[in-house]
């Protein structure tokens, strides 16, 4: 017993003579700008802490001690202080700079590369950038390195050769998710995020940590604004508009931000070639909400509620394409319509609880509903000529010449599906010594009831078709058709546990972050370990580079559309897709004109296996959840960031990729007579030889990209302002729906290509004030903007619509049809005015 209360005793004056006092404040740069990332640290010590994203920090030191504080910085030197310490805290902001370099946003934007490899986006582009689709964050993802995109009028982008169902996206360490019919992008409407609400955009394009779910390609990590006083937004265009309003209570507890947002498309679908009587309007509220207790606990609210509503009543298209040597065109006439809606009802609740300076704990529950139904009966009846293509002849250029037959084809899809998804969680946060470890577990429960109706009917010449026959016109026979109901219940189960560990190599600066996640899936009883790591580096000889290697194993745990076939029904046992990456970086903050820049360059190389192939049409992913693959994706990607204009933030990335897969056990026949023409089954086989296709591309194969954003302004005058965003990307490959994969490794010679200009200018500044009692003084800046949207008018291809050319002879055989792609086109160039109201 005496030994109990001497240790206890001992414990006690021990804590007592280690009493801490709080070293806190904000850093930002001599424009104001919060810097994230800065390592504060005593020398000779292990006292050290790290700024947040609002540039916060807080040190705990010992009392009544004399200490060298080094406040230190990618591409920055070392900034030094003395404090002396005694039993009160201290407050000291801190503005960082460098000897021959002005810490710019630049440098805080494009420098910041966490223990992950995720970059921090700016969000100033927010505003001012071209964007048709109103998915403002998304589409400055598609301008950043290793993400392409092929259609303006969706929010969704394939990242390193994945498709956009292997992209992670987090609003407040909550996952979101997509509706699940969506098939074309003018159907999609507004994705989940806010760019009105949002504060904090980090995007990895591969080799993230364990503390992220299990998806294989991206990770966009949003956070929301939490405000510190009141303001609003206002803003009207030809294609919708937006409303915000944050602020908090007088005593600093509570705090909310809110955004409504309504969008009308019609205006922009008009330049559609499928002309007819467009009306979607898409609407959606969120609200994020923060009550402070006191300082160790809080709690906050995230809801949405978002209401897509398509309708669509088609009348006609004209479209025409080919080659050089033979231009065809194709008029089609319709009845009927289309009536799609999505309601999705999303809710999270938040509670955070810091048990002490080192120690913190979140817990959260979510739930995502969604309501989605797509009804359509069209008929349409086409007529397919060779035009012509003489230039020299130019009262007939375009004219149709020849006649190459006549069809129809018919679609109806009654689908329905409901799904409920919803989680709880809880993560820890612990920052020892000089270790930052994560941990944490997850429990998720999905439902989802899904009735199939879909079929197609084809008519060409007076013959019903269908893939792999011909049939006379007195039978009817659909082209394909999909009936099922499915009633899916799955219960997953992860775990993670990351630590992220700093160090000093001499003067070379190191952060590492190694982890693994385990989970759990009831559907298919499968256990998965992940295991990944990542290291960051600036070596002592220039503390303007900065190295990062990054590996892992990632697997992507089947969701509904992975485990369901065309017919409609689901694939038993499905396994997990798996990748294993390793991504290696370089990065090189410089100057150029005596201006701030940054080059980043990556490599990385996946390893893919148990890969379930799919399809791409349009914007619907269909996966052969019967099959297997394995297959790799290499590249490089490029963007240099930087000051291209002075104190404006411009960038362009460059993207080379190859994937591949070879899909297990798949093979054909090649067919010759004795002239070494290809026949058909119904044929005499003279000879024949067995195929095995190895490896084809991805659909997602899209060999280069570019995306650039430039801002610039009228010399003199910073108010007018002129914003660029330009997309290429070359073609991915395609070919005929619903047949073996090997089939659709056709590709377009037109690359995708899109270029969107803003011209900016500001009628009411934030200094300028007008008389007393002026209603403009209630405005803290006004800003008119015209927008061209494709500037260059290329009518980009979204997708393929296929016929079956059949001659009306007595005798039709599969030797004497054909089948012919006929371009789906996306939007044409269309002027948008807009005005901004900032309160």
């Amino acid at each position: 017993m005496n030994k109990i209360l001497t240790t206890l005793l001992i414990l006690l004056s021990f804590s007592a003579y280690s009493q801490k006092i709080k070293l806190y404040g904000t850093i930002t740069n001599s424009k104001g700008t919060k810097i994230p990332g800065v390592t504060i640290r005593a020398i000779g010590t292990n006292y050290f802490a790290s700024s947040d994203y609002q540039g916060y920090y807080e040190l705990k030191l010992p009392e009544n001690e004399s200490l060298e504080i080094v406040f230190s910085y990618f591409s920055v030197e070392n900034d030094t202080v003395h404090v002396k310490t005694s039993t009160v805290s201290i407050k000291m902001n801190k503005v960082l700079g460098a000897s021959d370099y002005e810490l710019s946003d630049i440098y805080i934007n494009a420098n910041f590369v966490d223990e992950g490899g995720q970059e921090r986006i700016s969000t100033k582009s927010l505003n001012v950038l071209p964007d048709i689709s109103g998915n403002g964050v998304e589409t400055l993802i598609k301008t950043g390195m290793g993400v392409a995109s092929s259609n303006e009028l969706s929010s969704q982008y394939n990242v390193r050769g994945g498709n956009f169902d292997e992209n992670l996206i987090y609003v407040n360490d909550i996952l979101i998710y997509r509706p699940f019919l969506i098939r074309s992008g003018q159907q999609e409407g507004l994705s989940f995020i806010n760019s009105d609400l949002v504060d904090v955009i980090k995007f990895s394009a591969g080799g993230f940590d364990a503390k992220y779910d299990d998806k294989m390609s991206s990770v966009l990590d949003i956070t929301y604004k939490t405000p510190t006083e009141f303001a609003a937004s206002l803003a009207f265009s030809m294609l919708g508009g937006t409303a915000h309003i944050e602020n908090v209570s007088k005593n600093g507890k509570l705090s909310y931000i809110a955004g409504l947002r309504h969008k009308q498309s019609q205006y922009l679908l008009k330049t559609l070639e499928v002309q007819g009587d467009y009306k979607p309007v898409f609407t959606d509220f969120q609200l994020y909400s923060t009550y402070k207790f006191n300082d160790k606990f809080s709690i906050s609210f995230l809801s949405n509620i978002a209401s897509n509503i398509y309708n669509f009543v088609p009348t006609y298209s004209e479209t025409s394409f080919g080659t050089f040597n033979q231009t065809l065109g194709i008029s089609v006439y319709y009845e009927g319509q289309e009536k799609d809606s999505y309601q999705t009802f999303f809710g999270s609740f938040t509670g955070e609880y810091k048990a002490n300076q080192n120690l913190r704990f979140k817990f959260i529950a979510s739930s995502y509903y969604t309501i989605e139904s797509e009804n359509y009966d069209i008929d349409a009846y086409y007529s397919l000529n060779e035009l012509n293509n003489q230039l020299d002849s130019t009262e007939t250029v375009g004219d149709s010449i020849l006649n190459l037959g006549f069809g129809q084809y018919l679609t109806h899809a009654r689908n329905h599906l409901n799904a409920f998804i919803s989680d709880a969680s809880i993560k820890g946060f612990w920052t020892f010594d000089k270790h930052f470890l994560q941990f944490g577990v997850k429990y998720q429960r999905e439902q989802i009831s899904d009735i199939l109706s879909e079929w197609k009917y084809v008519d060409s010449a007076g013959f019903s078709t269908n893939p792999q026959h011909l049939y006379p016109s007195d039978k009817v026979v659909l082209y394909n058709s999909t009936k099922a109901e499915n009633t899916l219940l799955t219960n997953r189960l992860s775990a993670y546990a990351q630590d992220g560990y700093f160090f000093n190599m001499g003067f070379t600066k190191v952060k590492i972050t190694y982890g693994a996640r385990v989970s759990y899936n009831d559907y298919n009883n499968e256990i998965l370990v992940s295991p990944r790591f990542s290291s960051l580096i600036t070596p002592d000889w220039d503390n303007k580079w900065f190295f990062r290697l990054s590996t892992g194993i990632y697997y992507q745990s089947p969701f509904y559309r992975e485990l369901r076939l065309f017919d409609g029904t689901l694939v038993e046992n499905q396994k997990s897709q798996r990748s294993f990456q390793i991504v290696g970086g370089a990065y090189h903050t410089m100057k150029i004109w005596h201006r701030p820049f940054k080059l980043s360059t990556e490599i990385y190389y996946k390893k893919l296996d148990n890969l379930i192939p799919y399809e791409l049409d349009n914007m619907r992913i269909r996966y052969y959840a019967d099959q297997k693959a394995t297959g790799y994706a290499v590249g490089a990607d490029f963007k240099l960031y930087g000051e291209f204009v002075p104190g404006t933030d411009s960038w362009i990335s460059l993207s080379l990729l190859k994937t591949m897969e070879d899909v297990e056990g798949d093979f054909y026949y090649n067919y010759n007579d004795s002239e070494g023409e290809i026949t058909y089954l119904s044929y005499e086989i003279v000879d024949s030889a067995l195929v095995l296709p190895g490896f084809i591309p991805r659909p997602s194969d899209q060999r280069v990209s570019v995306g650039m954003f430039f801002q610039d302004y009228v010399p003199g005058n910073k108010d007018f302002k002129v914003n660029l965003a330009f997309f290429f990307s070359t073609s991915s490959p395609f070919g005929p729906p619903q047949t073996a994969r090997y089939t659709q490794t056709l590709r377009s010679f037109a690359p995708y290509m899109r270029a969107d200009i803003g011209f900016s200018y500001l009628l009411k500044s934030p200094e300028r004030k007008y008389k007393e009692g002026h209603f403009l003084n209630i405005f803290k800046s006004i800003w008119a903007q015209v927008e061209l949207f494709n500037l260059m008018g290329i009518r980009n291809i979204a997708a393929y619509n296929w016929l079956e050319l059949v001659p009306n002879t007595s005798n039709p055989t599969p030797t004497n049809y054909d089948m012919i792609a006929v371009p789906n086109r996306l939007t044409g160039r269309l002027f948008n005015f807009k005005l901004t109201f900032n309160f």
